[in-house]
């Protein structure tokens, strides 16, 4: 998988090592396979599994399909000079039926400075170009109003609302070729 580059963001695939690093909590391990400090709130175990919906073992089961589009969001320089990972936009695995469904995050210190909206936009564009690929799919509370904005500004429209079984309503988006 390439690497994407925007004006301010390198989006590097999320391998296989990087996840395994990362459940171990080796952080010189994670630095040294993307070349970039990453945050000191860096996920640990729970929130890979969470974020990822898979444990390190349905991972390592199939990792092409399990980590298909999923990138890392580092800064291409911070003030220092040194790139920084900022967060993570993911397709929670490959699609079967030729609709994607795409997540992001940002940490904390880094939001509001239009990073996940611009590595969102490039990160669906870059799925609505792959073979078999008819649409992208995202789901976000009513109520955050920064998440829909990172939606709209990556070119997917609401579509409707659902239920979901953790966070209640939810607005549905997408986009399609």
């Amino acid at each position: 998988m390439d690497v994407l580059v925007t004006p301010r963001l390198i989006l590097e695939p999320i391998t296989l090592p990087l996840v395994e690093a990362t459940f171990r909590g080796d952080r010189a391990a994670i630095e040294e396979l993307v070349h970039a400090k990453v945050p000191d709130a860096w996920p640990g175990r729970a929130l890979v599994e969470r974020a990822f919906s898979a444990s390190l073992e349905h991972i390592r089961a199939d990792p092409a399909t399990r980590l298909w589009g999923d990138r890392l969001i580092i800064t291409k320089s911070d003030v220092d000079g040194a790139r920084i990972v900022v967060g993570s936009v993911i397709f929670h695995g490959k699609p079967e039926g030729g609709v994607a469904e795409v997540g992001y995050g940002v940490e904390e210190r880094w939001q509001r400075h239009g990073f996940a909206s611009e590595a969102t936009k490039v990160c669906v564009e870059w799925a609505l170009a792959q073979p078999g690929i008819a649409g992208v799919t995202a789901t976000t509370p009513p109520w955050h109003t920064a998440s829909i904005r990172v939606l709209e500004r990556s070119g997917l429209l609401r579509v409707g609302i659902e239920e979901h079984e953790a966070l209640g309503e939810v607005l549905r988006f997408e986009r399609r070729r």
